[in-house]
């Protein structure tokens, strides 16, 4: 694959490559696949069956739990959107960090025990099992929309770094790095994911560790820092919320914080963890566990961010990043000698290729598993579910990639990850796990009533107009959620006895 990939760039491309860069990537892309390829060989056996393919035998250790769970969050868009978020619009801004860092706490407090008791095999499993197989593959329309932006997101920042790094268009980047990550996905397995995210975790925080010190450095120190974006923000460089820092969109502050803290937790990536771990405790321990290390990883991006917005961009020949979603690759490549370049790309290759197997692997297996299985083929045996689930990736990957040539903004696409399923899902993940009563028929109300509401209120990022007079800075998407959950526990109630499945 990085063969195919360098003699396309060679024979069929005039842009100036730095092939020195590519070739550290391709050793590093090699070693990825080396050891996803081991792993994989190592646990076949396993991998014959979806427990095996999906879960790895429902056996990883806490500490490899752990580094898998940490890995999948700290992604691509994690890295790259803090340090946009940073640069472009202040601290008080930037809350996707803590936000996921609390549903992951969250989601092992109050989730992770009870789904590992019951021993789902996905996180649609309790949806199916309480509103049927119709209205789960409906519901299972958000859970996929929300794993094709998380992806693209990824796609999207690595993309951008190798075209700034590499020297190579953004289009091309995204298409080899698309090829190259689905490619190592396709090997199947979750143990090769695992395995391989304890390398990519360890590679990241040690890369974004080294980069930091070179960016200070050029910034005049921490101090120096500090006190030049205290003056351009103003309140906005505080993590704190205020009328000052926020003015009017001081009410959507809020409900991007909601939605980033509840739609972080219906997420397969996350449940696929949870299911896979060796028992309950270990559920819900790697599950606060990892959301401090999310939290320690995004320290050294917001430092990034903090260097991009003070530095003074006219004394670099390349000038200032062309948009703010290019702020992490601009910094890494012009702020820093080219050999600590070099190791920040790695860095965001790494955090990157963590995520991408995760994502593809998690919405092939929920789309196999709980759509195509029981509304097509009932009876498909393990053997063909995980040779299913290995092409699905394939097309997940593909249909990730296109949407991935179109985004503008990173961190806008990995808000909006958690935007659809907060709204659509959440509520009836909720009901299904913790209401007795919740049956089809409010589910179904409860999915109707949140999507008018949630889009009745536009999607600048998707070009949806809105349609719905809200007020400016109005919670509409929190309102979306709260009255889809409230549909969902009194139409339950009223149409008591004729909800079943």
């Amino acid at each position: 694959m990085l063969g195919l990939a360098a003699s396309y760039l060679f024979f069929f491309t005039e842009q100036d490559v730095d092939w020195p860069a590519f070739a550290s990537v391709s050793v590093f892309y090699a070693a990825i696949y080396y050891v996803g390829a081991r792993a994989a060989r190592k646990k076949k056996g396993e991998e014959n069956d979806a427990d095996g393919l999906m879960l790895a035998g429902r056996n990883l250790p806490i500490w490899v739990a752990i580094f898998t769970m940490s890995a999948t969050w700290v992604g691509g868009g994690f890295i790259n959107g803090t340090a946009q978020a940073a640069a472009e619009s202040g601290l008080v801004w930037v809350q996707a960090p803590w936000g996921y860092a609390l549903s992951l706490v969250i989601g092992g407090l109050f989730f992770a025990r009870t789904m590992r008791r019951r021993r789902y095999r996905t996180m649609l499993d309790p949806l199916e099992e309480k509103y049927g197989k119709k209205v789960t593959a409906v519901l299972f329309l958000p859970a996929l929309t929300g794993e094709l932006f998380w992806t693209a997101t990824i796609l999207t920042a690595l993309g951008a770094t190798f075209a700034t790094v590499l020297g190579i268009d953004l289009q091309t980047a995204i298409i080899l790095s698309a090829a190259i990550a689905v490619a190592y996905t396709a090997l199947g397995g979750l143990w090769a994911v695992a395995l391989t995210d304890v390398l990519q975790m360890i590679i990241l925080l040690i890369g974004l560790a080294i980069i930091v010190p070179f960016a200070l450095d050029y910034g005049g120190g921490w101090s120096a820092t500090y006190t030049a974006y205290g003056e351009k923000f103003g309140a906005a460089a505080s993590f704190l919320p205020s009328r000052e820092a926020l003015g009017n969109d001081y009410w959507l502050w809020w409900d991007y914080a909601l939605l980033l803290i509840f739609g972080g937790i219906p997420w397969q990536v996350y449940f696929q963890r949870v299911l896979a771990a060796r028992d309950e405790k270990t559920a819900i321990w790697l599950s606060i566990i990892a959301g401090g290390i999310c939290l320690m990883a995004a320290i050294a991006p917001v430092i990034i961010g903090m260097v991009s917005a003070t530095a003074d961009w006219t004394m670099i020949e390349a000038g200032a990043p062309p948009d703010a979603s290019a702020t992490l690759p601009w910094v890494v490549r012009y702020l820093t000698n080219p050999w600590v370049s070099l190791i920040g790309l790695g860095a965001v290759a790494a955090a990157v290729m963590s995520s991408v197997d995760s994502s593809v692997l998690s919405a092939s297996s929920m789309g196999i598993w709980n759509v195509y299985r029981p509304l097509v083929d009932p009876g498909l045996p393990d053997s063909k579910l995980a040779k299913l689930i290995q092409r699905c990736i394939w097309i997940t990957g593909v249909a990730a990639t296109l949407i991935a040539l179109q985004v503008e903004s990173v961190y806008d696409l990995w808000v909006l990850c958690s935007d659809f399923v907060y709204c659509l899902l959440f509520p009836a993940l909720v009901c299904a796990l913790f209401d007795p009563k919740a049956n089809k028929y409010g589910a179904i109300t409860g999915f109707l009533v949140a999507a008018f509401l949630r889009f009745g209120g536009g999607e600048a990022t998707l070009g949806l107009p809105a349609f719905l007079p809200y007020p400016v800075d109005f919670p509409f998407r929190t309102l979306a959620m709260l009255c889809g959950l409230g549909s969902i526990l009194l139409v339950s109630r009223v149409s008591t006895g004729r909800g079943e499945v």
